[in-house]
């Protein structure tokens, strides 16, 4: 007989028991052509999170005008960052994976498995959920690399992982990080990044914090966002001993003609190109990994429109990424979160490293009975 809800076939209910660790980042194309961007985009562009409008009039908005347009135009800029080994924000995360789970090994016994999801494209969160729980995950910690919240990204994972479990025979105990923007080791690798760059490139004359965009209308119903990339800013700016006349906080990558957050980083940067700043360094600290919007539109596009203007010497200091003290960072804030679990998880893992366990026998023996 059917059932609406997923489980596993021929579950070991005698197995231990582990604690699962889920790293979701935004998502990317399988490919740098027009049809995987096309796919890629009808899924991202289709989130109610992302755009709120009417689903009629955003559907007709979306299939008559933007897929047909925008899916060319996208693929030539994957084209320009896509690497041997693929995508950028897929190499970037998959390392973050390896680097997290030999940090936690040690500390947790090899008991937390650690995987990859995208939001959007793959690997999907259900596919990932599923790798876990098939590797007996029954506590589960949803980690969005978006260090500053918001309904547009933090929030879309949440959607998506409600849904998931919602169609699961067994849902885990769930541990969810809404944010870390402020998290002292995360600021902590901010800052150290920025000072390591300056060692070989010089202080510039300006540092331009610039965070993805979202629309303003957001911000006024109360998405926290743009307060915490402002808060972000401030605590490394302050960490860097920066006077507030060196540094600027702005928002890239807008779409469409409603008003997003200000100010905007392209034009920013031209005014300064236009004020003759003799350098300026980019950082961008809501990205945990270098993708299409690092990479092309700060470091390629953005770059030529300052020095078009008149500036002078441009650099992008580049995102976390896999740097052992943003690995660092990661694993103390899942193990800061994981606390009341791991003393649960050693039990299970020396019950089940003893034979025989009468627990375990008894739940071996229900399940043969049931299966009779």
């Amino acid at each position: 007989m059917s059932s609406r809800f997923a489980g596993l076939q021929d579950f070991d209910h005698a197995a231990a028991l582990r604690i699962g660790v889920l790293l979701v980042n935004l998502g990317t194309p399988d490919a740098p052509d027009a049809t995987a961007v096309r796919r890629y985009l009808a899924e991202f562009l289709w989130d109610p999170r992302v755009v709120e409008l009417p689903r009629p009039l955003w559907w007709a908005i979306l299939h008559g005008v933007i897929l047909r347009v925008r899916p060319a135009r996208s693929a030539r800029a994957y084209r320009r960052v896509w690497t041997h080994q693929g995508s950028p924000l897929m190499v970037n995360t998959l390392a973050q994976v390896r680097g997290l789970r030999d940090a936690l090994h040690d500390e947790h016994r090899g008991q937390v498995r650690i995987a990859a999801a995208m939001r959007y494209g793959t690997p999907s969160i259900a596919s990932a959920i599923d790798e876990l729980a098939a590797q007996g995950v029954n506590r589960l910690l949803v980690l969005p690399m978006y260090p500053q919240y918001s309904g547009t990204t933090t929030g879309s994972v949440f959607d998506a992982v409600a849904s998931v479990l919602a169609r699961r025979r067994w849902v885990p105990h769930l541990a969810f990080v809404s944010g870390y923007h402020d998290d002292p080791g995360y600021i902590g690798a901010l800052t150290a990044s920025i000072r390591e760059f300056w060692q070989h490139d010089g202080i510039p004359t300006r540092l331009l914090f610039s965070f993805h965009g979202i629309p303003r209308r957001y911000f006024l119903a109360g998405d926290p966002y743009h307060c915490q990339c402002h808060h972000t800013a401030r605590l490394v700016a302050q960490a860097l001993e920066l006077e507030p006349s060196r540094w600027k906080v702005s928002f890239q990558s807008r779409v469409g003609r409603e008003e997003w957050l200000r100010p905007y980083t392209d034009e920013t940067l031209e005014q300064w190109g236009r004020d003759g700043l003799q350098s300026v360094h980019v950082v961008c600290p809501g990205f945990a990994a270098d993708c299409l919007e690092t990479i092309d539109e700060i470091n390629v596009e953005n770059r030529e429109r300052f020095a078009h203007a008149g500036g002078g010497r441009f650099a992008y200091i580049p995102a976390l990424n896999d740097r052992d003290d943003h690995v660092r960072a990661l694993a103390a804030l899942v193990s800061r979160v994981c606390a009341p679990w791991t003393g649960w998880a050693q039990a299970e893992f020396s019950n089940a490293a003893q034979q025989p366990n009468p627990r375990h026998e008894r739940a071996r023996a229900m399940a043969m009975a049931m299966q009779r």
